[in-house]
C-alpha cells in the first residue's frame, strides 16, 4: 500500500506544465487540496501547508488587486512554507510568482484548465496512488456492466467460464491474478501490466484476447460488484436452493455479495454467471426473487392457515 507520491512523477505522468522544478524531490502525504484564499489575505491559523496549494481565479484576482508590493509580500510569506506543490490554473502567468518560487525553492506548475477540473485530476491521481492494494488469486470479468470476480481452486474452471462469457459478448479484465484497489467505497480491479489481456487455458498454454477477440473483448479496470466462488460440486454439501441466504465476503475492509457455484459436467457456468450478474442488478434496483417468492408463499399459507406465523423452511 502506497502512502506517499512523488511531485515528480506526478508532474512527468500527468504531463504538467512545470516553470519551476527542484532537483530534490517532494513527496504529497495528503489528497486533499487547498487553496489559500486566507492565507494570501494574512490568516494562517489551521494551514494544511501538507496539501498541494492551487490559485484559481479568484485568488488570482485578489492578488492582481494589490500593488505590486503588497503582492509580493503577500506571496513571499506565503511561499516560505515548505508545501509540496503551488499550482496556477486558468492560464494565469505571473513573472513575480515565478522568480519568488525560485528564490523559496518550490515547485511550480501552470495549467490551463478550469480550477475545479484541475482539482479533480490532481486528487483522482492521487487517491488512486495511494489507494490500499490488494492482489487475489481469480478472474475477473465485466458482465453485462456488473464487475463478477471468480474465485476457486485451482483447475475449477475460472478461465474456461471467463472464456465462454467472453465469446458471448462480455469482457475479460484479468485472468490468474487481480490487483485490486479500493478507492472510496468501491473496490476497482485490474491486470498486472504483464498479464493484461491475457488468459492461460491449459491445455493451449496463453491466449491474447485483445488480438482473438478484438479491443471490444477486454477492460483495463472494472469495479467489482460480485464476487462467485466456483467450487467442485459436493453431494453431501448443501446449496442454497432459494436464494435467501445471502453471503459476504470482506475484501479490503468492504463486504461485497458473494454467490458460491457447484461446478459438475453438465453445468454451464457462463450463463449461470450471466443470470447472476442480472439477480445482482435486479436486487441493486430493490427487487429480490427469492423473497418475493417468500412473501407471497407466506400470504398464501396465511389466508389458509391464520395460525401459521414465521418463516416458511423449504428442505430437499
Amino acid at each position: 500500500m502506497n502512502t506517499v507520491v512523488s511531485v515528480q512523477d506526478m508532474i512527468h505522468e500527468m504531463k504538467l506544465h512545470c516553470v519551476h522544478a527542484l532537483k530534490e524531490d517532494k513527496v504529497i502525504e495528503a489528497s486533499d487540496i487547498n487553496r489559500p484564499g486566507m492565507q494570501l489575505m494574512g490568516y494562517y491559523e489551521h494551514f494544511p501547508q501538507e496539501r498541494i496549494q492551487v490559485i484559481g481565479n479568484a485568488e488570482y484576482s485578489y492578488l492582481m488587486s494589490l500593488t505590486t508590493e503588497e503582492m509580493r509580500s503577500r506571496v513571499g510569506k506565503f511561499l516560505e512554507y515548505d508545501f509540496p506543490l503551488l499550482c496556477i490554473t486558468r492560464g494565469h502567468r505571473s513573472n513575480d510568482i515565478l522568480e519568488m518560487a525560485r528564490q523559496n525553492n518550490q515547485f511550480l506548475v501552470y495549467s490551463d484548465l478550469p480550477t475545479t477540473k484541475f482539482i479533480s485530476r490532481i486528487s483522482s491521481y492521487i487517491n488512486d496512488k495511494t489507494a490500499p492494494v490488494k492482489v487475489v488469486h481469480g478472474v475477473l470479468v465485466d458482465v453485462d456492466g456488473l464487475g463478477i470476480l471468480l474465485k476457486g481452486d485451482s483447475g475449477v474452471g475460472k478461465s474456461e467460464s471467463a472464456l465462454e462469457l467472453i465469446k458471448r459478448g462480455h469482457r475479460l479484465v484479468s485472468d490468474d491474478a487481480v490487483e485490486i484497489k479500493r478507492i472510496d467505497d468501491r473496490l476497482v480491479g485490474q491486470s498486472p501490466s504483464l498479464t493484461r489481456h491475457m488468459m492461460e487455458i491449459r491445455g493451449i498454454g496463453l491466449l491474447d484476447i485483445k488480438s482473438l477477440y478484438g479491443i471490444g473483448a477486454v477492460k483495463p479496470t472494472k469495479t467489482i460488484d460480485i464476487v462467485a466462488h466456483l467450487e467442485n460440486w459436493d453431494d453431501h454439501k448443501y446449496y442454497d436452493r432459494l436464494g435467501l441466504d445471502e453471503e459476504y465476503i470482506d475484501i479490503l475492509g468492504l463486504k461485497l455479495p458473494k454467490i458460491t457455484i457447484p461446478v459438475k459436467p453438465g453445468r454451464n457456468i457462463a450463463v449461470i454467471l450471466e443470470i447472476a450478474a442480472r439477480n445482482q442488478r435486479q436486487k441493486v434496483m430493490g427487487y429480490n426473487a427469492a423473497v418475493e417468492f417468500n412473501r407471497k408463499l407466506m400470504e398464501q399459507l396465511s389466508a389458509s392457515n391464520p395460525d401459521v406465523q414465521g418463516k416458511l423452511h423449504i428442505e430437499e
